[in-house]
């Protein structure tokens, strides 16, 4: 699985429309090196090179989901899902990148 966690221009401009004639409030962040804080869905391993210093030669298991990996995107994806969804969150049915908590 390799999805991203991308909402559409359409999806948010018809958010908008909603919020405005609901006069609800909306909450919106950035999160900045998100991968990091997510754990592998996959084993993944390799054996150091010289740029690995004092572990040159020994086999190298990566734990936290990278940039590069196809599937970081997917397991920050499950991981703030279950954060949201844990909040009282729910997904909405026509995106399911954009989430809403009921009052």
């Amino acid at each position: 699985m390799t999805h991203s966690c991308v909402v559409s221009r359409d999806n948010i401009r018809l958010e908008f429309l909603i919020v405005g004639l609901n006069e609800l409030d909306v909450m919106c962040c950035n999160l900045q090196n998100a991968y990091l804080n997510v754990k592998c869905k996959e084993k993944i391993w390799f054996v150091g090179g010289k740029e690995c210093c004092g572990d040159q030669g020994k086999v190298i298991v990566i734990i936290r989901a990278l940039y590069r990996l196809r599937s970081a995107g997917a397991s920050w994806g499950a991981a703030l899902a279950e954060l949201l969804f844990s909040l009282g969150y729910k997904s909405t049915k026509a995106d399911s990148d954009i989430w809403i908590c009921p009052a």
